[in-house]
C-alpha cells in the first residue's frame, strides 16, 4: 500500500470482521489468507518522507551484499562481542532475558549503556557506517534492570482498564530503557489468549479484542511518542514492538509455539484487532509468531507476513522474528531458512546461529534463492526504523540518562497501576479496607517475596531468582502493608503463623510461582497448595481470625477451596514491584478509609472450576466489587472437575530429591539409593554403583522440539560424594556424553548444565522424548542429586565430548 493512500475507517473494518465471523466457514481451512478480509489502518505513514527514502536509496547502493545481508541478522549479547561485527556485520544486536552486560544479569544502567556503545562503536566501522539496532524484552518496565521500575504484567493492566494510564507507563518505560542507551523494547504484546492453559497468557492484556484494540495505540504512543514526518524520535523515546503476529494466544489447548486452528474469519475477529490502532500510531517494528496457524509456521507465512500485514494493513517497519523461530519453519533449520526472508521477515533473531545463518544466507542471494530485490526491501525497512530512531541520519539522536531508571516519578505511576488493577471478588463483613488500630498478621508465601509479586521476565527470563534487594525502590507486599498499617496507628508483621497475640484480621499472600513462555502452561485451571496456604487459612478461621487472601497469579484459576474460606479474595495479578499500590487499597488510613477504592474489574473470565477452555465462567469478563458497591458471594463450587495431579513443568524430573509425576526412576541391580541431606533435610537421593550400571529416568514420550530454540540446558544439581573407578556418562533422549570432567569438586554442592543442542547435535531426537535422563558409572562412584530439569540459560555453555 502506497503511502498516504485513502484507507477505510477502522470502525467500519471491526464490524466487517465480525460480520464475516458469521460466515459458514471450515475450521481448518487452507492457511493462505485473503487481504480482503482483513482490518486495515487509516493513519497516512508517518514512519518515513521522501527525503528520507531518498537518503535510504543512496546508502543501499554504497552496501556490499555481505553488509546488507548482516543487516537482516540479529545475535545476543550471550554469543557475540562488539569486535565479531569486523568479520560478521550484524545489522541488529538484543539482549534476551538471562543475557546481561559482560555475563552480569543484575548489571546497571551505566553497564549497559556501557555495551550498547562499544557495539554501535564496532557496527559503525564494520557497515558503511550504519549503526546496530540494540532490541530487549523491557515487558512490564525495563525489566531486565534492577532498580527499574516494574510495572504490572499486562493481566493486571488489562483489569485497569485505563488506556491513558497505558500510554504514560509506555512513557516511562520508554524513558528507562532509553537511559540505558537502548532504543527498542519488544513490546507491546498484543495476544488475546483464549485458553488460559497458555504459560504466557499474563503477558496478554484481556480475552477481549476490544480492550486490546484500546490498549495498543495508547502503549505504541507513550513508548514512540508523535511521530513527524521527516523527524526522529526524541532521546527518551524507543521502536516498539507490536507482537506476536499472529494467533499465539489462540493455540490449541492454549499450547505455547502451538497450532492455531481456526477459520479466518475468527483469526481476524479475535487476533487482529490491535495491529491497526498499533500500525496507526506508528509502530516501527512487528515480530513474527512462533505459533502456526492451521499447520503452517507464521515466520513462513507469505500471506499473513506480506500480503495482510505490509500490503493490506501498510505497515511500513520492519518484521522481526523470535527467538530462532524460522528455524521452526518446514524445511529450515536456526542456521539456514530463505523460506522467511521470503514470506516477509525482514530481521532474522539468531540468537547464537548467527554465525552459520549469516553464511548460508548471504551464499542464498548470491544463488538467487532469496531475490536481491526482497532483500533491499528488507534492508530498506531496517534502515528506515534506523533513521527514525535516530541512530543514523541528518540529525543524531544519542540516548542515555542512567539516572532516568527507577525515576520517582515513574515509581508512582507503577503504584497508581497496582491499585488499579486490583479485582475485589469477595469481601463478606466488610473485613476490607483493614481498619485503623487493627493488629494484622501478613502470610503466605507471596507475603515477602519479590519473586512472586514481580513474575517472569523480571532480572531473569523466568524470574525464579528475584529478590527485594533487586528494586530498593520497591517493597513487598507484605512490607508496604506493615508500612501501612502502622501509619493507621496499628501492628503489623509478616510472619508464617500466628504469634501468641491473636491478629485483628490475617493477610494471607499466595499464588503461582513465577514462569515465562512455555515453561507456564499447564493441563487445566486448577491452583494446587504446595506450601499449605489452604490449611493455613482453614488454621486461622479455626481461631476465629478473619482471612483476607490476595492471590497472586498470571491468570484466573479455580480456587473454589479457598474462596470459600476467606472472608475476603482479592486477585492482585502479578503487580511488579509497587507493593504499595496494594496497600492503598487494602488498608484505611486513620480517618477509616482507604487512599483508593477498587476499580479493577476482570480482563478474563474467572473459572468456576479447571477445566479449560472456560465454558461457563464463575464471573465474566468485566465482573468486580469495590467499597463503595458492595455485594454477597455465596459459597462457590469446590469441585475441580479434572484429575487432579502432579502441575510441575513436564520439564522438571526432580525436584528435592523426588521424582516428579509422569516420570519414573529405575535402577539398575549395582546402584542403591538411600535420601541424604545436602542443602536442607533430606533433600536429596544418594546413589551408589557397586559396579557398572545405570540409573535412569522414564515416562510418556514429550515433545521438546521448541526447547532448541531458546539456549536450553539439561540441568543437574548434585554433590560428588565418591568419584569410582571408571567413566561417568549423561544421556538424554539416547544420546551419551562424558561428564568426567564436570563432576564438581568432591564433597561440595555443585550445578552441570549441558545444553540440549549438545545431544541434538549428536543426533537426539528431540521432538519424542522418553528417557530425559540416563546416568552410567562403574565402582564406587557415589552422587547425590537434588534436581534434575530443563532450564533457559544465557550464555555459551561448551559441550562435553561424546561418550565412547
Amino acid at each position: 500500500m502506497s503511502k498516504g493512500s485513502l484507507r477505510p475507517a477502522m470502525a467500519s473494518v471491526v464490524a466487517l470482521s465480525f460480520l464475516l465471523a458469521a460466515a459458514p466457514v471450515a475450521a481448518h481451512e487452507s492457511p493462505v489468507a485473503n487481504p480482503a478480509n482483513w482490518p486495515t489502518a487509516h493513519s497516512p505513514s508517518t514512519i518515513t518522507d521522501a527525503r528520507t527514502e531518498q537518503a535510504i536509496t543512496r546508502l543501499l547502493r554504497q552496501l556490499t551484499v555481505e553488509q546488507k545481508v548482516g543487516q537482516v541478522i540479529q545475535g545476543d549479547i550471550s554469543s557475540i562481542k562488539p569486535e565479531d561485527l569486523a568479520r560478521y556485520p550484524l545489522g541488529s544486536i538484543l539482549a534476551g532475558g538471562n543475557s546481561g552486560p559482560y555475563g552480569d544479569e543484575r548489571a546497571d544502567a551505566a553497564k549497559w549503556l556501557k555495551l550498547v556503545n562499544e557495539f554501535r562503536a564496532a557496527s559503525r566501522k564494520a557497515g558503511a557506517g550504519v549503526p546496530i539496532l540494540f532490541g530487549v524484552d523491557a515487558v512490564h518496565g525495563h525489566s531486565n534492570l534492577p532498580g527499574a521500575t516494574i510495572f504490572p504484567h499486562n493481566v493486571g493492566l488489562g483489569a485497569a482498564h485505563d488506556a491513558e494510564l497505558i500510554k504514560r507507563i509506555g512513557a516511562a518505560t520508554a524513558a528507562e530503557v532509553a537511559g540505558s542507551g537502548i532504543e527498542w523494547t519488544f513490546a507491546p504484546t498484543l495476544a488475546a489468549p483464549q485458553d488460559l492453559r497458555w504459560g504466557r497468557a499474563y503477558e496478554g492484556y484481556s480475552s477481549d479484542p476490544a480492550v486490546i484494540a484500546s490498549y495498543s495505540k495508547a502503549m505504541v504512543e507513550g513508548l514512540q511518542g508523535p511521530l513527524l514526518a521527516g523527524k526522529p524520535l526524541t532521546a527518551e523515546k524507543v521502536a516498539a514492538s507490536a507482537k506476536h503476529f499472529l494467533a499465539d494466544g489462540g493455540t490449541e489447548q492454549g499450547k505455547d509455539q502451538g497450532d492455531a486452528k481456526l477459520a479466518e474469519p475468527e483469526l481476524v475477529r479475535l487476533h487482529a484487532q490491535g495491529y491497526p490502532p498499533a500500525i496507526d500510531a506508528g509502530a516501527l517494528t512487528v515480530m513474527a509468531s512462533f505459533s502456526s496457524w492451521n499447520g503452517v509456521k507464521n515466520h513462513g507465512n507469505r500471506s499473513l507476513l506480506t500480503d495482510v500485514l505490509k500490503n493490506r494493513m501498510g505497515f511500513e517497519g520492519l518484521v522481526v522474528g523470535d527467538w530462532n523461530g524460522h528455524g521452526q519453519v518446514e524445511g529450515c533449520t536456526p542456521t539456514d531458512c530463505a523460506a522467511s526472508i521470503n514470506a516477509g521477515l525482514d530481521l532474522y533473531m539468531a540468537p547464537d546461529s548467527w554465525k552459520g545463518l549469516f553464511d548460508n544466507t548471504l551464499r542464498q542471494v548470491r544463488e538467487g534463492k532469496i531475490p536481491m530485490a526482497r532483500l533491499d526491501d528488507a534492508v530498506r525497512r531496517i534502515l528506515r526504523v534506523k533513521y527514525k530512531l535516530g541512530l543514523t541520519g541528518p540529525k543524531l539522536v544519542e540516548r542515555g540518562d542512567p539516572a532516568a531508571v527507577g525515576a520517582q516519578a515513574h515509581l508512582d505511576v507503577a503504584r497508581e497501576a497496582v491499585a488499579k488493577s486490583l479485582v475485589l471478588l469477595k469481601n463478606e463483613g466488610s473485613v476490607l479496607p483493614i481498619k485503623p488500630g487493627a493488629k494484622v498478621l501478613v502470610t503466605g508465601p507471596g507475603a515477602d517475596s519479590m519473586a512472586m509479586q514481580a513474575g517472569g521476565w523480571t532480572i531473569t527470563w523466568q524470574g525464579t531468582d528475584t529478590t527485594g534487594a533487586d528494586f530498593p525502590k520497591g517493597r513487598t507486599i507484605g512490607r508496604a502493608i506493615v508500612e501501612a498499617v502502622a501509619k493507621a496507628g496499628g501492628t503489623a508483621e509478616i510472619a508464617k503463623a500466628q504469634g501468641s497475640v491473636r491478629p485483628d484480621v490475617a493477610i494471607v499472600v499466595f499464588g503461582e510461582q513465577p514462569y515465562a513462555e512455555f515453561q507456564g502452561d499447564v493441563p487445566n485451571l486448577l491452583f494446587q497448595s504446595r506450601e499449605g496456604e489452604l490449611e493455613l487459612m482453614k488454621q486461622l478461621k479455626a481461631q476465629g481470625v478473619p482471612v483476607v487472601a490476595v492471590f497472586l497469579s498470571g491468570r484466573p484459576m479455580f480456587v473454589g477451596p479457598e474462596m470459600n474460606v476467606a472472608d475476603a479474595f482479592v486477585a492482585a495479578w502479578q503487580p511488579g514491584s509497587q507493593g504499595q499500590g496494594v496497600a492503598d487499597v487494602l488498608v484505611a488510613r486513620k480517618d477509616g478509609k482507604p487512599p483508593r477504592d477498587f476499580t479493577g474489574t476482570l480482563p478474563f473470565d474467572w473459572p468456576r472450576d479447571a477445566r479449560s477452555p472456560i465454558v461457563e465462567p464463575l464471573w465474566r469478563v468485566g465482573h468486580g466489587l469495590s467499597y463503595a458497591k458492595p455485594a454477597s458471594v455465596g459459597r462457590v463450587n469446590e469441585d475441580p472437575r479434572v484429575e487432579v495431579g502432579s502441575l510441575l513443568s513436564e520439564t522438571t524430573f526432580i525436584r528435592a530429591g523426588k521424582v516428579i509425576e509422569p516420570w519414573r526412576l529405575g535402577l539398575d541391580s549395582v546402584v542403591t539409593m538411600r535420601a541424604v541431606d545436602v542443602a536442607a533435610q533430606e533433600d536429596a537421593r544418594q546413589f551408589t554403583w557397586s559396579g557398572k550400571g545405570d540409573i535412569a529416568l522414564d515416562g510418556p514420550v514429550v515433545d521438546m522440539q521448541r526447547h532448541l530454540n531458546g539456549g536450553f540446558a539439561l540441568r543437574l544439581d548434585w554433590r560428588l560424594d565418591a568419584r569410582g573407578s571408571g567413566p561417568v556418562t549423561v544421556a538424554f533422549a539416547g544420546v551419551k556424553l562424558d561428564v568426567g570432567k564436570s563432576l564438581g569438586a568432591l564433597g561440595k554442592a555443585a550445578t552441570l548444565r549441558i545444553p540440549l543442542t549438545c545431544f541434538a547435535e549428536h543426533g537426539a531426537k528431540l521432538g519424542a522424548v522418553g528417557s530425559p535422563l540416563r546416568l552410567s558409572a562403574d565402582k564406587g562412584f557415589t552422587v547425590s542429586v537434588r534436581s534434575a530439569l530443563i532450564e533457559g540459560v544465557g550464555e555459551a555453555i561448551p559441550c562435553p565430548p561424546a561418550a565412547n
